[in-house]
């Protein structure tokens, strides 16, 4: 899965993926980044499929979309 995001200023970005009962089951970026666009891969190999969600947070603004995981 791609998850891509945009940045118009420099912040600390975290990006986490939870599964449907709200368990974190990865941390795919907790970093500053400068501004700009970004692409990050989420390789779920080793998960069953099913619903999760990710969790972009930057400049105390967060972002919550949710991902359909079919094998």
């Amino acid at each position: 899965t791609t998850i891509k995001f945009d940045l118009p200023k420099n912040s600390k970005v975290t990006l986490e993926i939870f599964n449907i009962l709200g368990e974190k089951v990865a941390t795919l970026l907790s970093a500053s980044l400068l501004s700009g666009s970004y692409t990050y891969e989420w390789d779920a190999g080793g998960l069953a499929s099913g619903v999760y969600l990710y969790r972009l947070e930057a400049r105390n603004q967060v972002e919550v979309r949710k991902m359909v995981l079919m094998k």
